[in-house]
């Protein structure tokens, strides 16, 4: 894992204050910023009314009290319960502006990241666990809005609470005011000293909580493997360590944010009690009234919340700016594959489309082939390699003619999936190019380019979602005969079984159906998608062979016209294509039809030999299968005979 999970990786990157990095959520709160002010403005008038009625209290002691005289009493009492009703009325008004506008917010920011994570390379999702996103999209930004409305709101009311209120003390006496300041200093630097210390744990509280919902988000994806395996317990205990190391992170802040509460209860209170005795020695010397030091003590204990927030609206601040720091990683993250500044003038504009063509089926200028795909002496490396090793691509050379069906084979790990994904720039080629009719796929906008070439894949992946949303995924605005086209083509026959036909609901990824079923759905996706290039990453692993066979016809048949280029694992897909080419060494060391190649390349035998050996391991596994589930139906069926029998006996 490459994401900075630690102090350590976390320290390569750049370091800016927290001012710097919460500045940063500027362009997102811009929009909120008036009702924020609203809202900051409000609890200001209302900490300004706490203040004034010490001052009240001051003129009543002195005044009215002192005096003995019970008819004063009325007007300083009703301006204390007018003061203390508009002070609630602020606080009241302070809630009502900020609540609201943290949540479009935060919906602005997700909305923000989402996109993100749609636009950046695959590249990029190769090395970020999925549990650090969710936890940046979810826990991360749920920090930022109660920070957005509730944190920064009191942190600069409080703040400026605090200084009015230190003026109110020295304007009742300077001494006793000189005294509260010099005994505030100490909180001054140990909340300094808190934020070096707290800041670091922050972060690394947030990234193991990453960490940790990664684990739960694999062991619920792979909860067939674990029960089959037998390897729950083991599961649990990777987890319950990576908890355990959450736990004693959190205990670690906890303690930061104890210290500070000690200081901050600590020191308030030997301040109150020192500004007592200089007080009563003063009011001695006739140098302070009674009403004065009510007046001072009041004072302070407005000020005493203010000072003592300041310990927990820090750490709220300071993990909104490890928030805001691990947000804005994701958004920071280069995208390597972009559309072209200038697009090739030759290709179809999407971005001024005739709106009575679909895209996809959109002619091209005359005079050019239709599907003809070519690799350019393409190299291709993955951004992790070590120098010292060689391109995984070195040098390919292939052309396709339109509608020709190529097979592409080769030993495991001889490239053949890296080189399918560079057809759709899922990633760019490191070194030569990939042409489509003659242009460089760089040179297309990526809309065009993956509207004209569709992917299918082996490890089929559905969403949650309907089987026609599913189906129709790459060109939403096909027709019904257009989606029944691609379903017969890819023998989905299946899906009109259904509860509910082609509205009934594909559970997660698609795992309430069989791994051939939802190979056909995604086969039938890439064909609805009506492309002028299919490439199948051997999406037919799933299907028994004369299931294959039916699909293989079918593609032949209704798609002639396109152009496939189709990962082969079976001998059978190797003998349906147009021609074969092998893939060794990161090069296209053969290429030629299925026979030709067999009679003249010693290596391709090897090949078509191991093929052969998985396909008959394939067939004696789907066979084993077969009969676990005829047992399975027999024992059912013999198990409601004999409920029936029983019944009827009870009857």
């Amino acid at each position: 894992m490459t994401v900075p999970s630690s102090p350590k990786a976390e320290s390569a990157r750049p370091k800016i204050g927290t001012a710097a990095s919460l500045f940063r959520l500027y362009p997102f709160v811009k929009p909120a910023l008036p009702r924020i002010a609203f809202g900051a403005l409000s609890a200001l008038v209302a900490a300004l009314v706490a203040l004034s009625i010490p001052q009240v209290l001051r003129h009543l002691v002195d005044g009215a009290l002192q005096q003995g005289d019970a008819t004063q009493l009325g007007w300083p009492v009703a301006l204390v319960l007018l003061l203390g009703v508009l002070e609630a009325g602020m606080i009241w008004l302070r809630r009502w502006f900020v609540l609201q506008p943290g949540t479009h917010v935060e919906a602005a920011m997700r909305n923000a990241l989402y996109q993100r994570l749609q636009q950046l390379p695959v590249s990029f999702h190769d090395r970020w666990p999925s549990g650090q996103l969710l936890s940046r999209a979810m826990s991360d930004l749920n920090q930022i809005r109660r920070w957005i409305s509730f944190g920064i709101v009191l942190l600069v009311v409080n703040m400026l609470t605090i200084v009015i209120g230190l003026v109110f003390l020295l304007a009742i006496n300077v001494w006793l005011g000189l005294l509260f300041v010099v005994c505030s200093i100490p909180l001054w630097i140990y909340g300094y000293l808190f934020e070096q210390k707290y800041s670091v744990v922050a972060r690394r509280s947030q990234d193991q909580a990453g960490d940790l919902a990664t684990s739960v988000e694999e062991a619920v994806h792979g909860i067939r493997v674990l029960k089959a395996f037998g390897r729950g317990s083991h599961a649990l205990r990777k987890f319950a360590g990576q908890a355990e190391d959450l736990r004693g992170t959190e205990i670690e802040k906890a303690r930061a944010i104890a210290g500070i509460w000690l200081w901050l209860l600590l020191v308030p209170d030997v301040t109150f009690a020192l500004c007592l005795l200089g007080g009563v020695w003063l009011a001695s010397l006739d140098e302070l009234t009674v009403g004065q030091l009510v007046a001072f003590f009041a004072t302070a204990t407005v000020l005493r919340f203010p000072v003592e927030s300041i310990g927990f609206l820090l750490s709220m601040t300071f993990d909104t700016r490890t928030a805001a720091d691990r947000y804005f990683e994701v958004l920071d993250e280069p995208n390597t594959i972009t559309d072209p500044a200038q697009p090739d003038p030759a290709r179809p504009d999407p971005a001024r489309p005739d709106p009575a063509q679909p895209e996809s089926t959109r002619p091209l200028p005359s005079g050019q082939s239709l599907g003809r795909f070519t690799f350019d002496r393409v190299h291709f490396r993955y951004p992790d390699s070590l120098p010292q090793h060689a391109d995984l691509l070195d040098g390919i050379e292939l052309e396709l003619v339109p509608g020709e069906t190529m097979a592409l084979v080769g030993i495991t790990g001889s490239g053949k999936s890296t080189l399918t994904a560079l057809a759709s720039r899922l990633y760019d080629v490191t070194g030569g190019a990939i042409r489509l009719d003659g242009v460089d796929i760089r040179m297309l906008p990526l809309k065009c380019l993956r509207t004209q070439v569709a992917m299918a894949f082996e490890d089929a992946t559905l969403f949650s979602a309907s089987v026609r949303e599913n189906v129709l995924l790459g060109r939403p605005e096909a027709t019904e005969g257009e989606l029944t086209k691609a379903l017969m083509i890819a023998q989905a026959h299946f899906v009109f079984e259904l509860p509910e036909g082609l509205d009934t609901m594909v559970g997660e990824e698609g795992l309430s159906l069989s791994g051939g079923q939802r190979q056909r759905l995604a086969l039938a996706r890439a064909v609805a998608s009506a492309p002028r290039v299919l490439v199948l990453d051997d999406p037919l692993s799933a299907l028994d062979v004369n299931t294959e066979s039916l699909v293989q016809a079918a593609l032949r048949r209704d798609l002639a016209a396109t152009t496939t280029l189709v990962v082969a694992h079976r001998p059978s897909t190797v003998m349906l294509a147009d021609r074969v080419a092998l893939l060794e060494g990161g090069r296209i060391t053969a290429l030629g039809t299925h026979s030709e190649l067999l009679a003249q390349n010693e290596h391709y035998r090897f090949v078509i030999s191991s093929l052969q050996d998985e396909e008959a391991r394939d067939a004696r596994e789907r066979r084993a299968d077969e009969r676990e589930r005829q047992s399975r139906k027999q024992q059912s069926l013999e198990q409601q005979s004999r409920e029936r029998i029983s019944h009827r006996g009870e009857k």
